[in-house]
């Protein structure tokens, strides 16, 4: 059987253009992604001349204005893209998203100079970025980061570590959130830091249960200085940045992991249509059709979750609960969907010469970044009950 089958997925897109650019998606999909995936996971490959192609193809600033590179596609849009990207391979749909993060504080809170320096390389110029919030001691109370920034004339002088950073090494560009005042979240600024400032380092990349092609590591800045032109909004609005890139990129979490989910989802039924016991093909017995169809309904459900955040935010309406509901049901539907195509496959699901073991994998990294999902259900309660009252 084919490392990967394309999902057989109808799709609602909302203009002649959207159904063009899907089109262009999963052919790049098809052709140039998923019949590499397993070989280039098994050996840690990162791919980065996709990345290049999918940059030249127009793919990599989707979300954003296309006066500065960006494709003007809305959310509904750009995530059943990423959704596509994922299925062939989630080392690339994952990095598109955390890409778009990346962008996302000088899109929204940069000057126009700024913009008009940075962003179309950025968005159509080949860069790829990673998101710098996270460090050894500070991943969920992402507050309490320790990484300083200190300001030495026109310049900032930037002393820390970040952990677990996606292309942490390869990223042209980083978008790093530091402290330059007092404790908590209002002591946080956002910076844009060039990949090859002196004094930025990245250790060795780590070794993860899955996404092996996917370089995750800690960076180092040891006195990286950069120029007051590179911080990014106000001193002290670094936190509330990082937030609203957050309630997005998780949008590109849950489409991503619907993606994983899909693919896991035709493999089981590819596999349980051909596979012969007892003189029919498994499909036939009522135990697996109905995991088939629990499996695909969990999948539709995580989709239009995510699909319903997304009209919101193309509106313009608030979307940070719908957004938190939609990762946390959209990542917990993909481990279960791959755990149950595994069973599907039986012994051969469990082996590295079917594909179904990888994404199980994989999916499990969807449920722990960008927020944990004890982190989302934390943030739904909330505008549920109102803040802890502790």
């Amino acid at each position: 059987m084919p490392d990967h089958i394309t999902p057989s997925v109808e799709r609602q897109l909302p203009t002649d253009e959207a159904r063009d650019l899907l089109s262009l998606v999963r052919d790049i999909a098809h052709r140039e992604i998923a019949p590499k995936a397993a070989e280039e996971e098994d050996a840690g490959r990162f791919p980065r001349e996709v990345f290049a192609l999918l940059s030249e193809s127009g793919l990599l600033g989707l979300p954003y204005d296309s006066g500065f590179g960006g494709g003007d596609q809305p959310y509904e849009v750009y995530l059943q893209v990423l959704e596509e990207l994922a299925a062939a391979r989630l080392t690339v749909g994952l990095g598109v998203s955390v890409h778009s993060l990346s962008c996302h504080a000088l899109a929204g809170y940069g000057t126009k100079e700024q913009r008009n320096d940075h962003l179309p390389a950025m968005l159509g110029g080949g860069l790829l970025g990673a998101y710098c919030l996270s460090e050894p001691a500070a991943g969920s109370d992402a507050a309490s980061l320790r990484t300083k920034a200190v300001r030495d004339g026109d310049d900032w002088v930037i002393t820390g570590t970040k952990a677990w950073i996606t292309h942490g090494g390869v990223a042209d560009f980083y978008t790093v959130l530091a402290r330059t005042g007092g404790e908590g979240p209002r002591g946080v600024t956002s910076f844009l830091v060039p990949g090859d400032a002196e004094g930025l380092s990245a250790a060795a990349p780590e070794k993860k249960m899955g996404m092996k092609g996917s370089p995750t590591a800690q960076i180092n800045f040891d006195g990286v200085r950069i120029p007051d032109s590179r911080r990014i909004g106000d001193e002290g609005q670094g936190f509330a940045i990082a937030l609203s890139a957050l309630d997005s990129g998780r949008l590109g979490i849950a489409a991503c992991a619907i993606g994983v989910a899909q693919a896991a989802l035709d493999e089981a039924v590819a596999y349980a249509t051909q596979r012969k016991q007892f003189g029919r093909p498994i499909a036939d017995f009522q135990g697996l059709r109905f995991m088939l169809a629990d499996m695909a309904t969990q999948i539709e459900a995580g989709r239009a979750l995510y699909l319903a955040a997304a009209r919101l935010r193309d509106t313009g309406r608030p979307f940070a609960k719908q957004a938190a509901m939609a990762k946390l049901m959209c990542t917990d539907a993909a481990m279960k969907v791959t755990t149950d195509a595994v069973q599907v496959l039986g012994g051969y699901g469990y082996t590295a010469d079917f594909p179904v073991e990888r994404l199980m994998r994989e999916a499990k990294v969807l449920q722990i970044v960008e927020g944990t999902n004890q982190i989302q259900r934390m943030v739904i309660a909330r505008h549920l009950a109102g803040p802890d009252s502790r």
